[in-house]
């Protein structure tokens, strides 16, 4: 099969989560046989593109709204111009348009990946009986919590505007794709009024385990992209409600880029800003610490914790759409159990049995995956097999 792989952000560098994920079944849809064309725009922020064989840029450009400025505005004045979401018409732009009909006029593609719903406006020049929506999360959730947390009266209107028109975009583009893949059942079950939904089993974003042993270089590990609003606010919770409670002996390492505002402002906490191997940093620290309060989805950097081995403490919303995780996972939601927790695990022998049973976690969850991308695969073929051969004959 020929997919044609529609994204925000290229994602073959793997730098964030969404991205994380996206390469995720990018690389699924490849080892099931798939020859994937991956369109989308680079993300200037992150410095100079490479691109992988199978990608196709569009343009670099800022995509995070504190990098793009005045630019911002106009994407805010195009969203009520055209009466959709900020977060869809920051991605909307002649540019993708003529590419993705370039592109369709040059082959012929067996379906049409469209990844996150901020880009169902594609589905007005796309004729295709075969396109399935990626939902990475519900959208409209994640902006309704931010509307309900916010105290500002403007904020709360930008939120709830927000919300609203994403929830008019998830559905109308899930009412009009064959099908929706989504990363947690709770999602699939919301997609599932509108059109056939299934729940992929998103593995870690390492390529494979590092079985060889990393020394131990600090107590307490936090990773994350902290321009992320939901990060950010896990992270200052962990700061503002946890860390008074732990000693101040302990040592703190924070990874990701966006936090500069936390350096030299704790003793022991050290900011690092962006790290080569996360995977690495995962494996260094004595316990990770997952500290999320919102969001939607599932969190890569969650199965990514697990994968390294290492002991790790999350809130519930951490562990949204991640069932029966091994014993390195602890779970706590309030203040003093999570700072209770954490001094545990820091405490605690490292358990060869532990880590061994982290490791066949991270071996399933993956195998499950590339199996459930490919039987969706296979039933798409089967589906699509008599259309395309007309198709192919016509060419």
């Amino acid at each position: 099969m020929k997919v044609l792989f529609l994204t925000t952000v290229l994602p073959a560098r793997k730098l964030h989560g969404s991205e994380i994920a996206s390469q995720n079944i990018v690389e699924a849809l490849q080892q099931a046989g798939c020859t994937v064309t991956v369109l989308g725009y680079g993300r200037k922020e992150d410095g100079a593109l490479h691109k992988a064989a199978h990608e196709v840029l569009v343009a670099d450009r800022a995509v995070e709204t504190k990098k793009a400025k005045f630019k911002a505005m106009g994407w805010f004045a195009l969203s009520l111009i055209k009466r959709m979401p900020y977060s869809a018409a920051k991605y909307l732009t002649r540019r993708y348009i003529k590419q993705v009909q370039s592109l369709l006029s040059a082959e012929v593609y067996d379906a049409i990946v469209i990844d996150h719903a901020q880009l169902g406006w594609l589905l007005d020049v796309i004729d295709h009986p075969r396109v399935i929506l990626v939902a990475h999360n519900l959208e409209h959730d994640m902006y309704r919590q931010h509307y309900q947390r916010s105290s500002n009266r403007l904020a709360k209107w930008v939120y709830g505007r927000e919300a609203a028109t994403v929830e008019a975009l998830e559905a109308k583009t899930a009412a009009s794709v064959a099908e929706v893949w989504a990363l947690t059942q709770h999602d699939a079950n919301y997609f599932a009024q509108f059109t056939k939904a299934r729940t992929l089993s998103l593995p870690s974003g390492f390529v494979s385990r590092q079985t060889e042993t990393v020394a131990k270089m600090f107590d307490i590990g936090i990773i994350g992209s902290w321009a992320w609003k939901p990060n950010e606010e896990g992270l200052r919770w962990f700061l503002e409600a946890v860390y008074p409670l732990l000693p101040e002996s302990l040592t703190i390492h924070v990874a990701g880029r966006g936090a500069d505002w936390l350096s030299n402002r704790y003793p022991n906490l050290v900011y690092q800003g962006f790290v080569e191997d996360s995977q690495v940093f995962m494996m260094q620290a004595r316990v990770m610490a997952i500290p999320t309060l919102s969001g939607g989805g599932i969190q890569i950097k969650t199965l990514d914790a697990i994968a390294s081995g290492s002991h790790i403490v999350a809130t519930a919303i951490a562990l949204r759409g991640i069932a029966n995780p091994p014993q390195t996972v602890a779970i706590a939601d309030l203040p003093r159990s999570f700072a209770q927790q954490l001094m545990a695990a820091i405490n605690a022998e490292q358990s060869p049995e532990a880590a061994q049973e982290a490791q066949q976690w991270y071996y399933d969850r993956q195998t499950l995956f590339l199996n459930e991308v490919k039987q969706a695969i296979s039933e798409l073929t089967a589906s699509v097999g008599t259309h395309f051969s007309r198709h192919a004959d016509l060419k």
